[in-house]
């Protein structure tokens, strides 16, 4: 784990200096005028569900990337591919480096939506993974290995410049091939997304040291296989349920790490409200940076507060037991960050993904950690954050109490099993005639309000599963309970879909079927890549009949979607009554 934190701390201290000093910045901050050669070619980005017109992003992505740092994206992927051909020869050879796995993880990690905006920071990231990869390449030849690739990852030098590095990165988007074919261009970049989400929970796993060596072999062996020439559309598609396998894995050891350190979640009464005094808002997901925050701010009169998908952190029982001023949950989603981080009267940490670009009335209280980033932005080291306390101290935090409901949180698997006699009998008896798991990302399309709908037309007998932010499309809805049982149960983050499997796979023993024989359904709403992993990962334990909205994904091709439907009857959502009319029959 030393290899990785030194690496991390190391191109944030680059980076932040190359700020400080470059004459590019105000150019960088206001549309990379200082760029404009390389502008003249657009940029093509199509990761995520919010898309441009639903078919791609060419000019500025809608998550706000720019042409410059598409490019920067594109080229350390390339780079990253470099890698991994080397990483696949040197396994042949009994080599495999714990610093080249994490480190592609974390790379990987920093291309996917919403994550890291600075420009410098890809600077550092590729010409760590160039050197990473030249060094690889040594260790394999001299193990008397060999690497048998024609990529051009493998051999590039990068420009001495970041206009430079920039203008190589324009030659290796995402349709930077012309003449391939359609369906097999999608199925690759079906499973380059399903790596990224994949990459990130292993990330996360890893600052916690829950590791898999198979995890990290994929991964290179996935990447690498998008180079392969030689692959048809049946070895992409095996491979792409394999990343499903494999995302599981990754999620399995995150929960672990989460658990081993803070306990099994168990349900917790979360309060909206507020306390009076100095407060810091943590977002994003990473629970190591959130326990570094609440020891950083321990006794100082201040309370932290939680926003987005780091509200089931309150159902981790030794970080609440630890520090009593661990309080409550403010705001939302993501996409409200900038009308809920505006409001709030005091420092902000964003851990991880989902960063937008912060208005000037909040941006001084705005901090980074980890592998999220903004130019601009101060990002903190979780061993150093002096400067967000400091920021909470000066900023007036809450004048008064300020009551509001408590909402449940906490339901991950261990919680849920322990009840399993219970959801049995009121399955046998008739009380309980369905679960659904209403789940996934939240996003700003209004067609997104069909999970607040299908929530609120679910029959009284049904119980609703929900992880990820997709829940805060109707968190605050009290449906009351059946025989004790809350009838919405919050398992978690979107990572959480192991316990949600968890708690199918027991279920469907318990009543001699398997996950399909049980009356549950499943109504997923996508946004970026790790939301796509778990599809894959769905997809690989052979669930069936999965409802995904609010739109199919732009990077999957008809034909490659007619597999799907053919195999899995994944559909696309409809209207609530509608879909619940034919799910229940």
């Amino acid at each position: 784990m030393e290899k990785k934190s030194v690496s991390r701390r190391n191109f944030i201290k680059k980076s932040t200096m190359g700020l400080a000093a470059s004459a590019l910045l105000p150019s960088i901050l206001t549309g990379n005028r200082a760029f404009a050669a390389t502008d003249k070619k657009k940029m093509f980005c199509y990761q995520c569900e919010q898309t441009m017109g639903g078919k791609g992003c060419t000019r500025i992505g809608v998550c706000g990337k720019t042409p410059d740092v598409a490019a920067l994206q594109d080229f350390l992927i390339h780079t990253l591919k470099g890698i991994s051909i080397a990483a696949v020869a040197a396994r042949k050879v009994g080599i495999s480096d714990s610093e080249t796995n994490q480190f592609t993880c974390m790379a990987m990690f920093s291309t996917l939506t919403n994550v890291e905006f600075d420009p410098y920071r890809f600077e550092d990231l590729l010409q760590e993974s160039v050197a990473l990869r030249d060094k690889m390449i040594k260790r394999v030849k001299a193990a008397g290995g060999t690497i048998s690739s024609d990529s051009d990852s493998l051999t590039l030098k990068l420009k001495p410049s970041l206009e430079g590095m920039i203008k190589q990165g324009k030659q290796y988007g995402l349709m930077s091939v012309p003449d391939i074919d359609p369906d097999l261009r999608s199925l690759q970049h079906m499973l380059l997304f399903g790596i990224k989400g994949m990459a990130a929970y292993t990330d996360h796993a890893a600052e916690h040291g829950q590791e898999d060596e198979g995890n990290y072999e994929f991964i290179h062996r996935g990447l690498a296989a998008i180079e392969d020439r030689s692959l048809d559309t049946n070895a992409y598609l095996g491979l792409v349920l394999e990343c499903g396998e494999k995302n599981l894995r990754a999620m399995e050891l995150l929960s672990l790490g989460n658990s081993t350190a803070y306990g099994d979640p168990v349900p917790t009464k979360v309060p909206l409200g507020v306390k009076k005094g100095k407060a810091i808002l943590v977002s994003g997901h990473d629970l190591i940076d959130l326990e570094a925050v609440l020891k950083a701010s321990a006794g100082k009169g201040i309370y932290v507060y939680t926003h987005g998908e780091m509200l089931p952190s309150h159902g981790y029982p030794k970080l609440k037991e630890r520090f009593s001023h661990f309080y409550g949950h403010y705001g939302t989603a993501w996409q409200n960050q900038k009308k809920e981080f505006a409001k709030f009267p005091g420092a902000i940490l964003m851990t991880s993904n989902c960063i937008q670009k912060p208005k000037m009335t909040y941006k001084k209280n705005l901090f980074t950690s980890g592998t999220v980033g903004m130019p601009g932005l101060t990002h903190l080291n979780k061993n150093n954050l002096g400067p967000l306390i400091e920021r909470a101290l000066e900023l007036p935090g809450y004048p008064e109490d300020k009551k509001d409901m408590e909402i449940l949180t906490g339901f991950g698997h261990k919680a849920v099993l322990g009840v399993a006699d219970k959801i049995v009998a009121g399955v046998k008896d008739g009380s309980i005639g369905h679960f659904f798991l209403v789940g996934g990302c939240d996003g700003v399309k209004k067609s997104r309000n069909y999970y607040t709908e299908f929530v609120e037309k679910t029959p009284d007998n049904s119980i609703i599963l929900t992880l990820a932010c997709g829940k805060f499309k109707f968190f605050r809805h009290q449906l009351g309970d059946i025989n004790g049982i809350p009838r919405l149960l919050d398992v978690g983050q979107c990572n959480d879909a192991h316990s949600a499997v968890q708690i199918a796979v027991a279920l469907a023993k318990a009543f001699d079927t398997d996950v399909n024989g049980l009356p549950l359904s499943f109504i997923i709403s996508w946004y970026e890549q790790k939301a796509v992993a778990i599809l894959y990962s769905l997809l690989h334990l052979g669930i069936k009949d999965i409802h995904l909205g609010p739109t199919l994904p732009a990077f999957v091709t008809p034909n490659i979607l007619n597999v799907l439907v053919k195999n899995y009857n994944l559909t696309p959502i409809g209207t609530a009554k509608g879909d619940l009319k034919k799910i229940l029959g």
